[in-house]
C-alpha cells in the first residue's frame, strides 16, 4: 500500500464502504478491494487508478466533522485569499471553539452571505457538523447525513477548479486532507507532482513505426 495514506489516526476504523453508504455517497470508480477494506486501502487503490475526484469524495466522508470543516476552510482561503469572508471567519472560530455561541455566529454569517458566495459552503458544513440543523429550536432536527461531506467536497472542488494548475492543486488538497487525518493542521507544502502531459508521437514517428 502507498505510504501516502499510512497512519491516518483521525479516521474511523470503519470500512470505507460503510462510511460511503452512511452518507449515500457513491464512487464513480469500481473498487477491487473487498467491502471490508479500510479507508487507507481504498484510498491507495484510488491513487493507483488516478481517481483523484473519488479520492476527494472518500476523504470528505472519512474525516471527522471538525477536521473536514477545517479542510474546507483552507480550500475556501485558496479561493478568496487573505480577505476572508464572514463565513470563513465564523467557521474557523467554530473549529477552534466548537460551542453554541460560535454556531450562532455561523448562522448569522449565512444569513448575510451573498447568493454567489461559494464560501457559504464552509459555513453550512460547520453549522451542520454537530449533526443537527443549528442552535435553539433547530437543534431538535437532524441534519442531512451527507450535508457536511458534500459541502466540504464542493468547497475543495471549487478551489481545484479555480487553480492555475488544477491537477497539481488536487494533489495539494489531497495531501492537506491526509495531513489533517494524521493529526496535523493541513498546512503542507505544494507537492512535487509532475502534471505535464505525456508527449504524443508526431505523424512522422507514427509512419516510421508502421513501416517497421
Amino acid at each position: 500500500m502507498s505510504d501516502r495514506f499510512k497512519d491516518l489516526k483521525k479516521l474511523p476504523a470503519e470500512p470505507a464502504a460503510r462510511l460511503l453508504a452512511a452518507t449515500s455517497t457513491k464512487l464513480e470508480t469500481e473498487i477491487d478491494a473487498p467491502a471490508s477494506a479500510p479507508v487507507e486501502v481504498v484510498m491507495a487503490e484510488l491513487e493507483e487508478k488516478a481517481a483523484w475526484v473519488d479520492l476527494l469524495r472518500l476523504l470528505s466522508v472519512a474525516l471527522p466533522p471538525r477536521e473536514v470543516v477545517w479542510w474546507a476552510c483552507i480550500a475556501a482561503r485558496d479561493v478568496v485569499g487573505e480577505d476572508a469572508t464572514p463565513s470563513i471567519k465564523a467557521s474557523e472560530a467554530w473549529v477552534f471553539g466548537p460551542n453554541e455561541k460560535n454556531r450562532e455566529a455561523i448562522q448569522m454569517a449565512l444569513d448575510v452571505a451573498d447568493m454567489d458566495d461559494d464560501t457559504a459552503l464552509v459555513a453550512t458544513a460547520a453549522l451542520y457538523a454537530p449533526g443537527n440543523l443549528g442552535t435553539g429550536d433547530m437543534a431538535q432536527y437532524q441534519a442531512p447525513p451527507a450535508a457536511v461531506a458534500s459541502c466540504a467536497f464542493g468547497m475543495n472542488m471549487i478551489a481545484v477548479s479555480e487553480a492555475e494548475d488544477p491537477l497539481l492543486h488536487m494533489q495539494w488538497v489531497i495531501d492537506r486532507g491526509v495531513d489533517i487525518a494524521r493529526g496535523g493542521n493541513g498546512k503542507v507544502e505544494v507537492p512535487d507532482f509532475d502534471t505535464s502531459p505525456v508527449p504524443e508521437p508526431d505523424d512522422e514517428d507514427e509512419i516510421e513505426e508502421e513501416d517497421v
